[in-house]
């Protein structure tokens, strides 16, 4: 899409659920939110339709794609390029997509209500919290959870940033977060496995949320790698 002669990202919310008082309430609570933001490493919020169907948020384009999208095209990450990235999403926190050299937060919640036109690549979401492939144990199991599942998602980010493929890539999402749950987590297989990355992404997939990390602490270990 375009807006002005500027190339643009339009996404919106879904129609099954555009009824849906509650998501209604979270997308125009999103949007002022995305009105008070302005930093280099969150993507530009340009405008949005509130007030008639389909309800959509249009912010900047970024040609780089997403994360997951970068990984596909160029394979698993130098140890110094992922905590380039690491130290991106630490600063920032979760749902990301990838510019020039740097990642910038590109959601902050209705990544579970909406799809982007044009996009070759549909998550199916939980409804919950995100998706499964990087889902805590704690939502898979339907357990009271905090802040901490975006620790958990982290390390499963840090994995494949490293590794070159998604956790648990030979399962289906949902097998693969039922495996998660189960206990199990993926193999270390990379030699960009620096010991410091491979205790980091131990702590952050901790099966006890209290035994996680704070996003500032990982932010200090990345910072003296």
């Amino acid at each position: 899409a375009s807006w002005r002669g500027t190339p643009v990202a339009v996404k919106r919310i879904l129609p099954s659920l555009s009824d849906d008082r509650l998501v209604i309430q979270d997308f125009r609570h999103e949007v002022n939110l995305l009105v008070k933001l302005r930093h280099p490493n969150i993507v530009q919020f340009l405008g949005a339709v509130t007030d008639k169907k389909p309800l959509m948020l249009i912010t900047e384009y970024l040609k780089g794609g997403d994360l997951h999208q970068y990984l596909k095209e160029k394979g698993s990450l130098t140890a110094s390029t992922a905590v380039s990235f690491a130290l991106d999403i630490a600063r920032n926190v979760l749902l990301v997509n990838s510019s020039a050299d740097h990642l910038k937060v590109g959601d902050f919640g209705l990544s579970k209500l909406i799809k982007v036109q044009n996009c070759h690549d549909v998550y199916k979401m939980t409804g919950e919290t995100g998706s499964y492939r990087y889902m805590a144990p704690e939502v898979f199991k339907h357990r009271k959870y905090d802040k901490k599942v975006d620790v958990f998602s982290f390390a499963m980010i840090l994995y494949e940033m490293l590794e070159g493929e998604p956790p648990f890539s030979n399962y289906e999402p949902y097998e693969a977060a039922k495996n998660v749950a189960a206990g199990h987590r993926p193999p270390f297989r990379s030699k960009s496995y620096l010991p410091e990355l491979r205790d980091l992404t131990d702590k952050c997939w901790a099966a006890d949320m209290n035994q996680r990390p704070s996003f500032l602490d990982i932010l200090k270990w990345l910072e003296k790698m």
